[in-house]
């Protein structure tokens, strides 16, 4: 018996880097599985340089990646969402409008790479680093049994994605 697609939106304030890479790395480890969205509580008018530039090196597709307002996928006719990720605190601590379809939601946050102060050269680092957590994150989840994980052990391994996965060991 097949399933239809689980439908999952990736937010945080600008939509303009994570949560853009977010999107195009689960559109590419799991586009069977899932269809995805990202959007922002205040979308920036263009996806970031250095996103753009770090995604077509990692020849991502980046037809259809745009920063949009999470208000978008509010309205009538907006798609029924089974998962919401939020990636960042200040979205987090935003009201976000109420999701259609009750989506089970997580909070992993990570550091801003659009916010690093410094040479080209070290904020393009931090974009790597941001795309390397985003997707050893999106990597767990999309092997998650889902049919068979339900309710509260479900949402605890959501959480536990963003919260324990997230870590570096800085003595490496």
């Amino acid at each position: 018996m097949e399933t239809a697609p689980l439908k999952v939106l990736f937010v945080c304030k600008g939509n303009h880097a994570r949560s853009i890479m977010a999107e195009s790395i689960m559109r590419r480890l799991a586009r069977d599985k899932f269809m995805v969205f990202s959007a922002g509580s205040q979308p920036q008018p263009e996806v970031s340089p250095f996103v753009a530039r770090l995604l077509k090196s990692l020849n991502h597709d980046m037809a259809g990646l745009h920063p949009k307002s999470w208000n978008e996928f509010a309205q009538p006719g907006s798609p029924e969402l089974d998962f919401v990720f939020t990636l960042s605190e200040t979205a987090a601590n935003a009201a976000p409008p109420a999701w259609p379809g009750n989506p089970m939601t997580a909070l992993w946050t990570l550091p801003d790479p659009a916010a690093f102060q410094g040479e080209d050269v070290q904020k393009a680092l931090a974009f790597a680093d941001a795309y390397r957590m985003l997707n050893n994150w999106i990597s767990i989840f999309a092997s998650l049994p889902l049919s068979t994980l339900q309710g509260m052990a479900l949402q605890h391994r959501l959480d536990a994605i963003g919260k324990d996965m997230g870590k570096r060991d800085d003595a490496a």
